[in-house]
């Protein structure tokens, strides 16, 4: 089996599970690759007995890979993806951070996990991408022009609202008066989405959300729509710029840009280990069912 192995930042009292975990992947003869930078971080932080081999970027990998761990929250994840792309590699999330509502092994339950994933005790699910174009093109965001969780249009260096002008398959919708648009698929609907109001939406829905931030018209509700329909958008304000994230990246985009944004030709895959689910994953991290009272 062949492993690539991501992190972003050492995390405090995370060395012991980092070593954990390589120790117990070269138990079952794993080939272990792990990026460069990140190797390079955790090697002054924890004494490595072995030599591994490293990678740098997309470029270096292939399909060859069976899985790729990435460890840390869920930011860490978002960032695999843009190495991942469409090679179709599944990604296992270890949870070295916070909620990790994506990263969903705890660093407590390493050797269990991957005793589950040599004995194929898994299954690979496919989450819906995002994919964005901007007219005139923008640089910042042709280079890597997809999202896995959202896709946010947002005001820039001003306090002033903006409108973003929307159409779905060239259908006049509304005109927003808000901060910004957040367009969400299913796996995005758990995090900014959700914190402006959204829906929570199950991975295996065909649809993307529509959530407004912070809009004027309190009658500006969220919208759930197939996610097939081809959205476009038309950004005005006081400003000569607006934002456009896309997860975790920020591109600065001139104002009156028409941004498009449609589904993307490539899912990405991730690992769900026999006796995990959505939905207990759903009551664990958003604590529902908790109550003093029951």
């Amino acid at each position: 089996m062949k492993i690539g192995i991501y992190g972003q930042f050492y995390h405090k009292n995370s060395g012991e599970y980092i070593s954990y975990l390589l120790y117990n992947l070269q138990q079952y003869g794993v080939d272990i690759y792990i990026e460069k930078k990140y190797y390079e971080i955790f090697s002054q932080k924890i004494q490595v007995k072995e030599t591994y081999k490293t990678f740098e970027s997309y470029s270096d990998l292939d399909d060859s890979f069976d899985l790729f761990f990435s460890i840390g929250g869920d930011g860490t994840i978002l960032r695999t993806v843009t190495i991942v792309q469409d090679l179709n590699i599944p990604i296992i999330g270890i949870n070295t951070g916070r909620l990790g509502f994506l990263a969903t092994i705890q660093k407590e339950e390493i050797q269990q996990a991957i005793a589950k994933i040599m004995e194929k005790k898994y299954s690979v699910i496919e989450r819906s991408v995002l994919a964005v174009e901007t007219t005139p093109t923008n640089d910042d965001i042709k280079e890597m022009n997809f999202a896995l969780n959202e896709v946010t249009v947002a005001r820039k260096d001003t306090t002033s609202m903006i409108t973003v002008r929307t159409h779905l398959n060239d259908e006049y919708l509304t005109s927003y008066w808000a901060d910004g648009l957040i367009i969400a698929t299913p796996t995005g609907s758990t995090g900014y989405s959700l914190s402006c109001g959204g829906p929570v939406i199950t991975p295996n829905n065909n649809n993307f959300v529509l959530t407004p931030i912070a809009p004027h018209n309190l009658n500006a509700r969220p919208l759930v729509i197939p996610d097939h329909t081809t959205i476009r958008l038309e950004v005005s304000g006081r400003e000569d710029k607006h934002l456009i994230s896309l997860d975790s990246r920020i591109a600065t985009v001139d104002i009156n840009s028409v941004i498009t944004i449609k589904k993307a030709p490539f899912t990405v895959k991730l690992v769900e280990l026999e006796g995990q689910s959505f939905l207990k994953t759903l009551r664990k991290k958003l604590l529902w069912g908790e109550d003093k009272r029951n």
